[in-house]
């Protein structure tokens, strides 16, 4: 099965380091980095990253317990990612937390989901495997 290519692009809107991002028809989004260097005037692109990564396990893993014919009436995923001091200042570690709420679903039910994510199904989180070290918690809280 061929994908075809994603797109995406930016585009430099002041005299400093802030961008204009789109993809598809969406509207268009504020990149920008905190002052002196830019204006803290949009997401940075490591926030972008963390929400990327969130997104894309919290989806795979609401789809997983979906499709083990679960409830999932919540999901919260949040991400904190640990920088390196010194350039290029990528993350060293990701935490990753999901909040579930559902009357069904057990730990066991959210190891599978979550194992499943990151090895097969969360294309994000193929990506950063090998070069971070993302650990993934969860709590289920029930309705």
């Amino acid at each position: 099965m061929a994908f075809e290519p994603l797109e995406a692009s930016v585009i430099l809107v002041n005299d400093k380091i802030k961008f204009s991002g789109a993809a598809g028809e969406n509207p268009p989004i504020s990149i920008d980095y905190t002052p002196p260097v830019g204006d803290g005037e949009g997401y940075t692109s490591l926030q972008l990253f963390l929400l990327s990564l969130a997104s894309c396990s919290g989806s795979s893993v609401a789809l997983l317990l979906r499709r083990m014919h679960k409830t999932v009436s919540g999901l919260t995923v949040s991400a904190r990612g640990i920088r390196r001091e010194t350039h290029p200042t990528g993350f060293t570690h990701i935490d990753l937390m999901f909040t579930l709420t559902s009357p069904d679903v057990t730990d066991a039910d959210m190891e599978k989901a979550m194992r499943m994510s990151e090895e097969t199904f969360c294309p994000v989180w193929s990506m950063v495997k090998g070069n971070v070290e993302v650990k993934a918690e969860w709590r289920i809280g029930k309705e």
